[in-house]
């Protein structure tokens, strides 16, 4: 299946795939925790073999003090769910998104696949991509995108909009796979994941982003 769009330095991309069947392609904290590993190291000209170095007994920690060369995206944003994921990206170099984006599913299937003795295909063709052509639509991604874990504990509150916004904006903040915290201003080792300077600065404090949100859950529908 041919992907009807070209990739350009300097553009802004929404970048999703999802399992193969709907199939959960995350099962636990481990699953997650290797996903963010491989969105740091396949970032990357350079190649990184992440399974020796946990089998050396390298933990998920030292492996964001690796040294990257020089990387082939800026990532901006990222939202692992249970059967797919969010990414939204800046094209830093000449193929950089088709050859990031093989790096990480090939990677994160050979992984998955030799953890739960399967075969075949893990995610539901190539992956999908967007291009974020507008200010007004890329500011929209950084909402979207993070808002999406909302889903797992209230799967209608677009629809019907949300009850408690504070409760969500909590399990926001205490999901950890996501790029949220980052926003929120938690110090982690994966803060090394993002270049929020390769993006618009429309969150110049916490507490903008933190307007920006609620703006977005009190509206109750990002679709």
């Amino acid at each position: 299946m041919l992907r009807n769009i070209v990739f350009s330095i300097g553009e802004y991309y929404h970048l999703y795939s999802r399992g193969t069947d709907k199939r959960i392609i995350f099962m636990d904290h481990h699953d997650y925790q290797r996903f963010k590993a491989l969105l740091y190291v396949c970032n990357s000209t350079n190649s990184v073999d992440i399974t020796k170095h946990f089998r050396e007994g390298g933990t998920f920690e030292e492996l964001f003090e690796i040294e990257r060369d020089d990387t082939l995206v800026d990532i901006g944003v990222y939202c692992p769910m249970p059967n797919h994921f969010h990414l939204l990206v800046r094209e830093k170099v000449e193929g950089g998104i088709t050859r990031f984006m093989h790096k990480l599913l090939t990677a994160y299937a050979m992984y998955f696949n030799k953890k739960n003795s399967r075969t075949g295909s893990l995610f539901e063709s190539k992956f999908k991509a967007k291009h974020v052509d507008s200010d007004e639509y890329l500011k929209y991604n950084f909402a979207y995108q993070h808002l999406n874990p909302v889903k797992i504990i209230d799967s209608d509150w677009k629809e019907n909009g949300i009850a408690d916004r504070e409760a969500a904006k909590q399990f926001l903040v205490e999901y950890e796979y996501s790029s949220y915290p980052d926003y929120q201003g938690v110090v982690r080792t994966e803060n090394k994941i993002l270049n929020r300077k390769a993006f618009p600065e429309y969150f110049t404090t916490i507490k903008d982003f933190d307007a920006f949100i609620e703006e977005w859950l009190s509206f109750g529908n990002t679709e």
